[in-house]
């Protein structure tokens, strides 16, 4: 998470001043989000002469890979806000994201086939291969949308004049503050949520079979909700969904510190599935209406880094917890937190479609706003 969400804010205002967005995406992206997984197939290859180099190769096409994501992201979100009307989006992305979820099931049943079919590291070669392959696919049909260029206004052009502009949006837009501080809580409250599964190990034994199970349990979750919650944030607005997605979160965590057999974590992952859906869905979405489209680049490094940091410490965090206390502790100040940032998003932060205040102008140097 922290991979993709920290390098936005280094990137907001060199796509601010670009006319065309898909130039991130498209241009940069190709090499630096889709290259590494072509060269992942190389590092099962070298898996039996040295285990340790193997390790080694995966982690750096990974750790490219995500970087990379984070890099072009920005210009991707950003593509998105300019090519569909605010009344679309939820739909589009609710959409996208079904059929992300859907094939991604059958790509999980797929590799599961090979590792099963075929010996190592041959198995892992063919998987890598094959997803190398679909994410070129991706990048052929992504470069084929359709955008119209803008020429963007004037904003403060070199890095520390920018940087300088960065406390004025937090000054001046009193509801888009209050509602980044509720996504740094929410952040914080997903300490517990990598933990499910070695809690399940640790507690009942489970074996790698129903492991699968949960994971399939929440892909599921997180498909059919997409569907569901596009529409929903179409007709009621991001910030609603943003908070059924946070119930969702509290019920998981409910049911995980209350399960008395592993059986019962298909609902704990199918919920942690719904929710992903409508924070990825609805997190993306609410952004491009808290701004102008002027600067909207710059709302959306702002929001996706701050927040980023908070959700590569948490995790950290939760170990911590884990280990000196328990599991039970870790799910029970988790639904704790994510209480507090319920009722700060909801009694605190306005609706951004419905607008109450004057917009935020970010002024270049030597320009009078």
């Amino acid at each position: 998470s922290t991979g993709w969400l920290l390098p936005q804010l280094f990137t907001a205002n060199w796509v601010q001043q670009r006319p065309l967005k898909k130039y991130f995406p498209v241009k940069i992206g190709f090499f630096t989000e889709r290259v590494p997984i072509f060269l992942l197939p190389v590092a099962a290859w070298v898996s039996l002469r040295s285990p340790s180099l193997a390790v080694t190769l995966f982690l750096i096409f990974i750790g490219w890979h995500v970087v990379g994501a984070g890099i072009v992201a920005v210009g991707w979100q950003d593509m998105i806000a300019k090519i569909f009307p605010v009344e679309w989006r939820g739909r589009f992305l609710g959409a996208m994201n079904f059929g992300g979820n859907a094939t991604g099931i059958l790509g999980a049943s797929a590799a599961a086939w090979f590792l099963d079919h075929y010996a190592f590291p041959t198995n892992f070669m063919i998987a890598f291969g094959l997803g190398g392959v679909f994410v070129f696919l991706s990048w052929v049909f992504i470069s084929l949308t359709k955008e119209i260029p803008v020429t963007p206004k004037p904003v403060p052009a070199d890095q520390p004049s920018y940087w300088h502009s960065l406390p004025a949006i937090l000054r001046q837009d009193h509801n888009y503050r209050k509602y980044l501080i509720s996504q740094i809580i929410l952040s914080l409250g997903g300490m517990a949520l990598g933990y499910y599964t070695l809690y399940t190990i640790r507690q009942w034994e489970v074996d790698d079979g129903i492991v699968s199970l949960f994971t399939t349990s929440m892909l599921v979750g997180t498909a059919l909700s997409n569907l569901v919650l596009g529409w929903l944030a179409d007709k009621f607005g991001h910030k609603f969904v943003l908070e059924l997605s946070t119930v969702a979160l509290i019920l998981s965590l409910f049911a995980a510190l209350l399960a008395p057999t592993p059986a019962y974590f298909y609902l704990v992952f199918a919920l942690y599935g719904a929710s992903n859906a409508g924070f990825i869905l609805s997190g993306i979405s609410i952004i491009f209406e808290f701004c102008e489209e002027d600067i909207r680049p710059t709302y959306i490094g702002l929001t996706n880094s701050i927040t980023g940091i908070f959700a590569g410490v948490a995790p950290l965090i939760g170990s911590l917890i884990a280990e000196k206390a328990s599991f039970q502790w870790l799910f029970g100040i988790s639904l704790v937190i994510y209480l507090v940032g319920l009722l700060l998003l909801h009694f605190t932060v306005h609706e951004p479609r419905r607008k109450t205040q004057d917009p935020v102008v970010i002024t270049p140097p030597n320009v009078q706003p």
